[in-house]
């Protein structure tokens, strides 16, 4: 579970969130469950997989506001080993606020799609174990 609290340059006139950062919320919550599970940005820059976003999509159910805390849940939707969708469930307490989906592929630094499983098969254990949640 990641945590983000609203920041005030986050709010729009109206004293809620503007829908734009919900995305950006989704990479923070992307990124902590990476590192979570033992592959942070930093490494899997350093052994060469790239993540490219695909697609990104939310759906709005209720408005965050200043200082809320917005707590968001990141799962595994599907994996082929060579494309990856996660969603997410943010909540404020039990409220839930939004769900969110992206789906990500893998690729070395020319841009060539990398085979996880015979390349980094630790790594797609992982998401293997993830998925089957």
């Amino acid at each position: 579970m990641y945590r983000h609290i609203v920041q005030y340059y986050e709010t729009d006139k109206m004293g809620i969130t503007h829908h734009s950062n919900y995305v950006r919320w989704m990479e923070e919550a992307r990124v902590d469950f990476l590192e979570k599970k033992g592959w942070p940005f930093a490494r899997l820059e350093e052994e060469g997989i790239i993540s490219p976003v695909l697609s990104v999509a939310s759906s709005y159910k209720k408005p965050s506001k200043f200082s809320d805390k917005v707590d968001i849940e990141v799962s595994v939707a599907e994996f082929s080993g060579v494309k990856l969708k996660l969603v997410y469930k943010m909540f404020i307490g039990e409220t839930l606020i939004c769900e969110g989906e992206s789906s990500h592929c893998f690729v070395n630094e020319k841009g060539i799609p990398i085979r996880l499983k015979k390349e980094f098969p630790d790594f797609y254990s992982m998401l293997e174990e993830e998925l089957n949640k």
